[in-house]
């Protein structure tokens, strides 16, 4: 059996831990001197206050959740074999879901690897560890990626906020190869580029296929607006649909580069504005132009529980603007990313807001991210993605 030091359940705690869910919060566990020593992201088995174990999984006394579980067995080895294994059961996933390599291989939780994104582009990977536990498995875990893919191309993405919760900070290395430019992936048919080193999250956002494959098949014939476009998913799958024409709006000219370049590698047109994306949908209720379709897939209003209010206001507003622009008859979609936004929460707020623009609307579409992404059925406040699609008067 592994030497791994034990942490305990406090009596009469854990019970989410105790019936599958792999997080422990701090005030579940006994923090003592002998916890407090630990180093954060040491390897420990979960044990209940009586001393039985619970699983293996590593612990931050300075987190407020001291403990992800790996695995609910105790005597487990987290060596690179147990990388291994968990990703010949990701890739095997996969490879079931979809045909070519352009996918996220690795989602956390969901895949038995907290603290862990892995997203693949053919021969590239991009990779994101976001827990100090995570941190210090790197190298073993790159080890068994190298293994198990075979990559040309690893990046370690490792800029997100989130880290500094875990006392760590950020970088962005090339652990092997490196790209000039951007690498290219391929999406329901369409090729689109990604940034893997410079652009947001790992350089694309496969959560939203199912949604872009969608909302294209609802385009043919349709005048199309993509707010927060980024790099022209949504728009480029409009236009090789049919959509009649598409405009696509994002704050970054990096971004807007790119989803030209993807619009031009499938033969399409699109119209690119490098605007505010609120404060072009203010100026375009102005005016007479209306849409047959609105697409609104913003970043993260909601970053914190404490945002959530505020979070809350600006998705009604941002419903209530872009609902101005549908054309009667019309669609539109609106999406949240923000974790700590309640799905009940945010569909109401954009009810809310069709509503105080003046439109009637029926929703035909609730949906999530894609099943590349799957959830930890015992966390279900991590299916962050909730995408709603209306019909409006």
């Amino acid at each position: 059996m592994p030497n791994y030091p034990a942490v305990r359940l406090r009596p009469r705690e854990g019970r989410r831990a105790l019936a599958g869910a792999p997080w422990v919060f701090s005030n579940e566990a006994v923090i003592d001197a002998a916890a407090k020593s630990l180093a954060p992201g040491s390897l420990v088995r979960l044990a209940r206050s009586d001393g039985a174990i619970v699983g293996t999984g590593y612990f931050n006394p300075h987190s407020l959740i001291a403990v992800r579980l790996l695995s609910r067995e105790g005597n487990v080895e987290i060596d690179e074999a147990f990388f291994a294994d968990r990703l010949k059961a990701a890739l095997a996933l996969r490879a079931r879901l979809i045909a070519a390599p352009y996918y996220r291989l690795i989602h956390a939780e969901g895949d038995g690897l907290p603290g862990l994104v892995v997203d693949r582009f053919g021969a590239a990977l991009a990779v994101q560890v976001t827990t100090a536990g995570m941190e210090g498995l790197t190298p073993i875990m790159l080890a068994a990626l190298e293994a198990a893919v075979t990559p040309q191309i690893i990046v370690l993405k490792n800029d997100t906020p989130s880290r500094q919760l875990e006392g760590l900070t950020g970088e962005i290395r090339w652990v092997k190869g490196s790209l000039d430019g951007p690498a290219m992936l391929e999406e329901n048919g369409a090729r689109y580029f990604a940034d893997l080193g410079g652009g947001q999250k790992t350089g694309w956002y496969y959560d939203q296929r199912d949604n872009r494959a969608f909302m294209a098949s609802l385009a043919a014939g349709a005048r199309v607006l993509d707010a927060y476009c980024y790099t022209g998913g949504f728009s480029v799958a409009a236009a090789r649909a049919g959509a009649s024409a598409v405009t696509g709006i994002d704050s970054s000219a990096p971004a807007l580069a790119l989803a030209a370049k993807a619009a031009a590698a499938n033969g399409v047109n699109c119209r690119w504005v490098k605007a505010d994306a609120m404060a072009e949908l203010e100026r375009l209720a102005a005016t007479a132009e209306r849409f047959g379709i609105v697409i609104c897939d913003p970043p993260p209003f909601v970053r914190a529980r404490k945002d959530l209010e505020s979070g809350a206001r600006a998705y009604r507003k941002l419903a209530r603007l872009a609902a101005a622009l549908v054309e009667k008859r019309g669609l539109l979609m609106l999406a949240s990313c923000s974790h700590n936004m309640p799905a009940e929460r945010f569909q109401q707020e954009c009810a809310a807001g069709i509503a105080r623009a003046g439109r009637e609307s029926a929703l035909i579409r609730s949906a999530g991210a894609g099943p590349d992404h799957p959830v930890h059925p015992m966390l279900p406040e991590t299916a962050y993605l909730k995408t709603l699609v209306y019909l409006l008067d």
